[in-house]
């Protein structure tokens, strides 16, 4: 092999793993449902193992939200029903995500200020971006009315759903 197209190959591979690095990316568009104003912006980007999760909602009341992957990526119903329940493929029981037993559409509380903005970002587990059984394009997040207890089954009793958006590849 002659050295240009040696060069050429290494910087060729180098570039395709320096793209794997940063994973597949998806992003969900909040509306609000029904007689709300919640609104807003999930974006999802596979990290090795993880998925990182940075999100921006405003038009909450103050205080803490539930904050759920479902099951279905439909927000047709007016009142995000039409979402389904939480996805949860390893049929595990609902609760808080900082646990080893939870759905794999758990979320930690959006925390809402006097303003009523809210903002996420952190890692999480066992979601994925594009693959496997964990995959979570296609689905939809829910923002709850009222605070996730983490140990009503089988969704945290959460309340009304205030605002739903569909999970789509970037």
């Amino acid at each position: 092999m002659n050295r240009p197209v040696l060069i050429s190959a290494i910087a060729v591979l180098a570039a395709c793993a320096a793209m794997a690095a940063h994973g597949q990316s998806a992003v969900a568009a909040l509306d609000p449902t029904a007689g709300n104003s919640a609104k807003g912006t999930i974006g999802f980007e596979q990290r090795g193992d993880k998925v990182f999760v940075d999100a921006k909602v405003s038009g909450l009341a103050p205080g803490a939200h539930g904050f759920h992957v479902h099951e279905k990526g439909d927000c047709s119903s007016s009142d995000g029903m039409s979402a389904g329940g939480h996805f949860n493929p390893t049929a595990k029981p609902h609760g808080n995500p900082a646990s080893a037993e939870h759905h794999v559409g758990d979320m930690p509380a959006l925390v809402a200020d006097a303003s009523g903005n809210a903002s996420f970002q952190g890692e999480l587990a066992p979601m994925s971006v594009g693959a496997g059984v964990t995959d979570i394009v296609g689905k939809a997040v829910i923002v709850h009315k009222d605070a996730d207890d983490y140990a009503t089954q089988p969704t945290g009793n959460s309340g009304a759903r205030v605002a739903c958006g569909v999970i789509r590849k970037r």
